[in-house]
């Protein structure tokens, strides 16, 4: 475990050295960084969007695009010393509908609903699939629990990261599932794989930061 948190962190770091340029130049052109969160969150509504078309390839890079813009809005707000309590609620906040529209759209698409729009012929309708709709139902409250988890924990007094699926990985994965489930034929099933592995990892990881929390509160009340 020990040497993924380092992958993890080498890897991070790496990302933030590439886009680093990138911040730079917003910062040169006074952009704030609310506007990059209001822009992910757009992204990540077209994101849900595209994905209730049955459009996974064009949802991916737009899901790619609002990470991004997640990224570089923390980066900016600490180049620009605009930091502030209210701007990390807000930030915290506007990804929780982030982390909604996607698996949204998928639900609807999954469900056999219509899409509400097609790009370039590519809308496509699946047979509706109650179980893989109750998936990403789950991979939905895996997601929100993550987070969760984390901040009453930290709000005992107690620092939570614990787990493998934080919402990095967590939209890496939904990202590459995405590609993958634009190829014919097994597209659709490495899709719905992809969601069941959302489901499981990411509620496994909010379970591991429950049992974190009781060791470390325990331990807290034995010291005492």
């Amino acid at each position: 475990m020990a040497e993924f948190v380092l992958l993890r962190y080498r890897i991070r770091e790496r990302y933030r050295r590439v886009i680093a340029p990138i911040t730079d130049f917003f910062a040169r052109l006074g952009v704030h960084p609310d506007v990059l969160t209001l822009t992910g969150l757009v992204l990540s509504l077209l994101a849900g969007v595209l994905y209730s078309t049955g459009s996974f390839f064009w949802a991916g890079w737009v899901l790619l695009l609002a990470g991004v813009c997640d990224t570089l809005d923390g980066q900016l707000a600490r180049k620009t010393n605009k930091q502030s309590a209210f701007g990390a609620f807000f930030d915290s906040t506007l990804d929780r509908y982030s982390d909604l529209f996607p698996y949204t759209g998928l639900a609807y698409h999954f469900a056999g609903g219509r899409g509400f729009t097609s790009l370039h012929g590519s809308e496509t309708w699946a047979e509706p699939s109650p179980w893989t709709v109750i998936v990403i139902i789950m991979a939905i409250a895996g997601s929100f629990m993550v987070s969760y988890t984390r901040a009453r924990a930290e709000g005992l007094g107690v620092e939570c990261r614990e787990g493998m699926m934080q919402r990095p990985e967590r939209i890496t994965l939904l990202i590459l599932g995405s590609f993958l489930g634009s190829i014919p034929v097994i597209g659709t099933v490495l899709m719905k794989c992809t969601l069941l592995v959302l489901a499981v990892s990411s509620n496994i990881t909010a379970i591991s930061r429950m049992i974190h929390t009781k060791n470390r509160l325990l331990a807290k009340n034995r010291g005492k």
